[in-house]
């Protein structure tokens, strides 16, 4: 164990110690934690007050500072079991949560060592899958079982997860002390619910744990050519493509999280996955985490995205219904999720986390901004799996030696795989490899897509992304994200607009440009042409009436206060 370089990466963010290739608690930690395992009539512990006691010891016990955590946690605590929810309720939760909750920590040293055994092609056949720092600039992927994921979400409710080297390595809050202190510091009725959210996934996992996995991939467009990944395209890249535009499909009402069939369900994401879920915040991405806990796993390991990165969390499991949004939030009950399972035993729910420009105002009309958006979405909604299916495929047929260099030089040094996503053919002969190739980026290759074999099928189901708070133009990001999903393949994409007035014609400009046969360079080409025009000052107009002056004078009203939006 000691020479994995993947658990070397992750132990210093762990509570656990390593020695004779073994993992283990500090003796002190578990007798704490056995006498905890035994129920509150031998640890005594049955309320908030004295649970937050005993979580001070354990994390005493494992030297972690004090002032580590937030000062007002232990005073959460008690606010929150104690007081805040039915008697009943707390009593039920120290006789039976918090028991099974240290047997699973218990259990961890053991969970992560099975864990690491078959990380090495156990699980996807050639490639590492254990629990590591997925830096930045570094892709790759990590898959948990769910008893995992609970384990270390239990250490996060514990507050026993170091801190002091998260900050170097930009990695987000993993501890709930926050939430707690905040509960505290801070009354607000969304933050009890947040933690009602949180409270009762541990109630269900607590009595019955599931047995499924749930994989974190960390998707990176590379910033060198010469590589069979897909790179970080360029202004000529998107102005050239004959790419044609997926269907756009529209709902006024409805959730991204509801979509009943296997989809890419885009997470508006802070660059630090997450954003406030474990804070104050409240709005898309943390309401997602709360209903979805599984998803605070990937903040263990997982720093800030880059401008060329997208996370993509597979399998997570949803456990809760709310009502409301940000102040209104709410929890809602259980939530059975019928999801179906993958043969990687993942529930089929793709989250896709990409995180827009803050707040860009005037500048997001500049271009380097609108690549910059449209490639963030761009590598979210590429399947980068088929791209190392496609470079093995050349290793295997012992391509990628002379015939790899004189495709770059004739190319300007650009992949097969830049010029396969462009639509255009290589420019060199058609040759075999090319048309394999292309059937694989198309998914009509069944061998070499394996497991992914239904790819073809998902689509992406997105909404006001980068808007909002984030201050984007919502009819440029809508079509930014329509070429972005065109250009990945993806066999459509249904937009819920929540009734934004801004988008009201986003159904008859959509269904315009499908009519008129325009590609993603076309489209592309006029949202540049808009854009500088709004740059200079020559236009105010938002750019859905800019592109159809004709559309009725009342429509074009709403249309032109879209740049508010």
């Amino acid at each position: 164990m000691e020479n994995r370089e993947d658990l070397t990466s992750i132990l210093p963010f762990l509570p656990l110690c390593l020695r004779s290739s073994s993992l283990f608690w500090p003796p002190p930690v578990v007798e704490a934690l056995k006498a905890l395992s035994q129920g509150p009539h031998y640890s005594n512990v049955n309320s908030g007050q004295v649970l937050s006691l005993a979580i001070s010891d354990i994390r005493n016990s494992l030297s972690l500072p004090e002032f580590s955590i937030s000062s007002s946690a232990s005073d959460g605590f008690a606010l929150f079991f104690d007081d805040l929810i039915p008697r009943a309720e707390a009593a039920k939760w120290f006789e039976e949560v918090v028991p099974k909750l240290a047997d699973l920590l218990l259990r961890l040293p053991s969970l992560l060592e099975s864990h690491y055994e078959k990380a090495d092609g156990g699980i996807v056949k050639g490639v590492n899958t254990g629990l590591r720092l997925l830096e930045s600039q570094q892709s790759g992927i990590v898959f948990l079982t769910q008893e995992l994921v609970g384990a270390l979400l239990a250490c996060s409710f514990f507050f026993l997860f170091p801190t002091s080297e998260r900050g170097a390595k930009h990695l987000p809050t993993i501890n709930f002390d926050h939430l707690f202190a905040y509960l505290y510091d801070h009354y607000d009725e969304k933050l009890e619910n947040k933690l009602k959210c949180i409270v009762h996934y541990f109630e269900r996992i607590a009595s019955s744990m599931p047995g499924g996995y749930v994989s974190f991939e960390r998707k990176v467009l590379a910033l060198e050519h010469g590589t069979f990944c897909f790179p970080y395209p360029k202004e000529n890249f998107w102005s050239q493509s004959n790419i044609s535009l997926c269907p756009f499909k529209i709902s006024n009402s409805g959730f991204i999280e509801d979509q009943p069939n296997e989809a890419i369900e885009v997470d508006f994401a802070n660059k630090h996955l997450g954003g406030g879920a474990l804070s104050r915040g409240c709005v898309q991405e943390e309401i997602r985490f709360m209903i979805n806990p599984e998803l605070i796993a990937g903040m263990l390991f997982l720093p800030c995205m880059a401008d060329n990165e997208a996370i993509e969390i597979v399998g997570t499991e949803r456990f809760s219904n709310y009502a409301g949004y940000a102040s209104s939030f709410r929890f809602g009950g259980d939530h059975v999720d019928r999801k179906e399972i993958d043969v990687l035993g993942r529930r089929k729910r793709r989250i896709i986390a990409i995180d827009a420009l803050s707040r860009p105002g005037k500048n997001q009309y500049r271009i380097e901004c609108l690549l910059r958006e449209i490639n963030k979405a761009l590598c979210g909604f590429l399947d980068h799996f088929k791209c190392h299916q496609y470079q093995k495929f050349f290793q295997d047929a012992g391509f990628l030696g002379r015939q790899h260099d004189l495709n770059d030089e004739e190319s300007g040094g650009h992949s097969e795989v830049y010029h396969l996503s462009l639509g255009n053919p290589s420019t060199s002969s058609q040759t075999i490899e090319e048309t394999l190739a292309s059937q694989l980026l198309k998914n009509h290759e069944a061998h070499y897509c394996q497991p992914s074999d239904y790819q073809q099928e998902i689509g992406v189901v997105t909404g006001n992304w980068g808007c909002g708070a984030f201050g984007g133009d919502s009819q440029v990001k809508a079509m930014l994200q329509w070429l972005a999903a065109s250009q990945a393949f993806r066999p459509f994409i249904l937009y819920y607009t929540f009734d934004l007035e801004a988008l009201q014609m986003l159904g008859q400009v959509a269904q315009w440009i499908s009519s008129q046969g325009w590609t993603v360079g076309e489209l592309w080409n006029m949202l540049v042409e808009y854009s500088v025009q709004r740059l200079r000052g020559e236009s105010g107009a938002g750019f859905f009436s800019w592109l159809l002056p004709s559309l009725k004078s009342h429509d074009t009203i709403l249309l032109d206060n879209s740049h508010n939006a």
